[in-house]
């Protein structure tokens, strides 16, 4: 959790247009949500392959194939798809500086490294609040907080889009 990549920020918007697109009869394909966001279809590619093995999002193969959500959207959190885009990783690496104290001339006396540092704690701590925020969010909060800031039928301009990808998509579920 040093950093979160762009991939990140690039999958989650991805899963939030697939949490709406079950309006469509055809799922949309890796290369619909990177032509989408106008950004490479192998990026995508291989953020959804991450994100399928994390059991966040299911293929459908072949010609009418794509990508739907393994789970509902509520039951997906923010915190899971940092994970699987940029694996976990600590916000902090400790180097353990307080025991190359030139004081020490190389005999670090055992108080000085015994437990967790001061600054350590702190790193540790900042990490466990992050990653609870990011675990108390949904795809479906996300998606949600971002409806209430875009127009009224900017969701549906995006479904209309992704259903003129191919033919088959032209037509909505009767579902919507």
């Amino acid at each position: 959790m040093a950093h979160v990549s762009a991939g990140v920020e690039y999958a989650l918007h991805s899963l939030v247009f697939l949490s709406r697109s079950h309006v469509l009869e055809q799922p949309p394909s890796a290369r619909d949500l990177a032509a989408l966001q106008e950004i490479p279809a192998e990026f995508v590619a291989k953020l959804f392959t991450k994100l399928q093995k994390a059991g966040i999002v299911a293929a459908r193969e072949g010609i009418g194939g794509g990508f739907t959500l393994a789970r509902p959207a509520e039951d997906i959190t923010v915190l899971e798809v940092v994970e699987a885009v940029d694996g976990r990783k600590a916000l902090f690496d400790c180097k353990n500086i307080r025991a190359k104290c030139a004081l020490f001339a190389g005999d670090t006396p055992g108080w000085a490294v015994e437990g967790v540092c001061s600054i350590h704690a702190v790193m540790l701590e900042a990490e466990q609040r992050t990653r609870d925020v990011l675990a108390a969010h949904t795809l479906a909060s996300v998606a949600r907080r971002g409806a209430k800031k875009a127009p009224e039928d900017y969701g549906e301009q995006v479904m209309d889009w992704l259903a003129a990808r191919t033919p088959r998509r032209a037509r909505r579920a009767q579902a919507s």
